[in-house]
Order: C-alpha cells, then structure tokens, then sequence
C-alpha cells in the first residue's frame, strides 16, 4: 500500500502590527547588588576607609565631613544587603565608622596616642555613628516589613486559589 501525501499547510506569517500599537522597550533598569552579610560588612569598612582618607586629603581629617559621608554608607548597607541577611546591616555599620575613624581620628604618637584618638573620634562624634546605625537598621526593617508583607500575600492568593478549585 502506497503512503498517501497530505499537503502541507501553508506556514502563518504573523501579522505585522502597527508602528503605534508596538509597546516601547521598558527602559534597561541597573542592577540591584545583593550583598551577604560579611559582603557588606566588607564593603561598608572599605568604603569608610576610602571615605577617610578622602576626607584626610580633602577636608584636613574633618570629623564632620567623615560623620556626614558615614550617612550615606549606611544606607547603602541597608540597600543593598540581601534579605536573607538583613539583620547584619545595622550591625556592620557601627563596625565600618569604627573601622574607618583611624585615619581621620588626629591621634599622635605611638599605639597609646593612636588608641585614644580613636576612642575620642568616636566617643565625640557618637551622634553620626546613632544616625548611620539608626538608618541602616530603619531600612533594613522597612524592607523586612514589606518582604513580610509580600510573602503573606502571596500565601494568601496561593488559598484563595486553592480554595476555588
């Protein structure tokens, strides 16, 4: 018995859509880095150190200018550490202001002199290191609270779904 040949059929060409009807490309987003916790402890003590010695070399070791650039670090901590790890943030940013105080700090001498400029940096400017702390930790939670938020309503359209069929 002979096989019998059905025609093909023709192949669809898709219909060309109008220029105006064409959605324009979403515009490219940077990526969000997602740091461990270690991550961004690391990353907050090398910035504050780049931070002091900028502040060294620009500002005379201003106290002040490190304070107000520590802000900015902190918050950036609590940015873009992962959610996993949101509990370091505000923990690895009083670690990386003690960290980077040494250049700035204006001890002299040996260890001892080093030691206690340090320890008066940071007892003098403990305002800046309670405003970076509390930002990182504000951040931190409020992206704790809308992880939560998200994760409970989504378990909640999971039911609902579940309870439909």
């Amino acid at each position: 018995m002979r096989s019998v040949r059905h025609p093909q059929a023709p192949a669809r060409v898709p219909a060309r859509v109008p220029a105006q009807a064409r959605r324009p490309a979403a515009p490219r987003r940077l990526p969000r880095p997602m740091l461990t916790g270690f991550g961004a402890g690391l990353f907050a003590c090398l910035a504050m150190l780049l931070v002091a010695g900028v502040c060294r070399l620009l500002f005379g070791s201003s106290l002040f200018a490190y304070g107000l650039l520590f802000l900015p670090v902190s918050a950036a901590v609590g940015v873009w550490v992962r959610p996993a790890d949101l509990v370091t943030a505000p923990i690895s940013a009083p670690i990386a202001f003690a960290a980077g105080v040494w250049p700035v700090s204006g001890g002299s001498g040996g260890f001892g002199g080093q030691l206690m400029g340090v320890v008066s940096a940071l007892s003098l400017h403990a305002g800046w290191l309670y405003a970076g702390t509390l930002a990182a930790g504000l951040i931190a939670l409020v992206r704790r609270a809308a992880l939560s938020g998200r994760k409970r309503a989504a378990r909640q359209q999971r039911r609902a779904a579940g309870a439909a069929y």
